[in-house]
């Protein structure tokens, strides 16, 4: 029997996004009716704004976030071993990219599941391509520590690895304006620090400035969702 594929399909990365989905996308979500997200609300509302008509009541639906188990990892590539093609959906951007997924794609590799990848918006990728900043050398580190003096010491240390590595990294995003205060009170006035929030999005912002000139700035991050870059020289 042919195996089935699995399907990495992006999500938006908000509400009122102003990426557009192609033809191949749509045309495969309304081919499939196994799929795998993060959450099952968020999940179905993107179902249902790429494919109106798709009869959500048949869907088989299974859910890969931090808190499942990996041993429950195989029951969800079972559709694939059965010849039929699976679909992991992220609440939002690109699965397995900062987002829950890798385990699922190995056990996949190691099956011998084909993983196909489609295109879709990355705010890490979106972030970097306009920030200005070093595109052929950096680094993605996720969330930095949360509380002083580790992250201190953190944001010193990464700032050193930025003279020849973009350093790019997220915060949960109510905690985004202490992060940007704690980079403009550790960080030295020459370092080139890009804030870009809400990309792809009607309210997108992408700022990109020294330290220096941060400290003169007076903009209302909070709640707003991130990406965070920097660069010594």
């Amino acid at each position: 029997m042919t195996k089935g594929k699995l399907y990495i399909i992006p999500n938006y990365l908000g509400e009122n996004s102003l990426f557009d989905f192609d033809n191949r996308t749509r045309s495969k979500i309304e081919k499939i009716n196994n799929f795998i997200f993060e959450n099952e609300k968020n999940g179905r509302a993107f179902i249902h704004k790429i494919s109106q008509k798709k009869d959500q009541s048949v869907l088989n639906i299974k859910l890969l976030n931090k808190f499942t188990e990996f041993q429950l990892i195989y029951d969800m590539i079972k559709p694939c071993l059965e010849g039929n093609d699976v679909a992991l959906i992220s609440d939002a951007g690109c699965a397995c990219v900062a987002d829950p997924g890798k385990d699922l794609v190995m056990v996949c590799h190691n099956n011998e599941i084909q993983v196909k990848p489609l295109v879709g918006p990355s705010s890490i990728l979106l972030a970097l391509m306009a920030s200005g900043l070093d595109g052929q050398n950096f680094e993605f580190l996720g969330y930095l520590p949360i509380k002083n003096p580790q992250k201190k010491r953190f944001i010193k240390n990464i700032e050193i690895k930025s003279r020849r590595t973009t350093q790019i990294f997220m915060e949960t995003p109510y905690r985004n304006d202490k992060l940007i205060n704690d980079l403009i009170s550790n960080l030295k006035l020459s370092t080139v620090l890009c804030v870009a929030s809400e990309l792809s999005l009607k309210n997108e912002s992408i700022v990109t400035d020294t330290i220096e000139n941060w400290k003169k700035k007076k903009i209302d991050f909070n709640k707003k969702p991130s990406i965070f870059l920097i660069q010594s020289k």
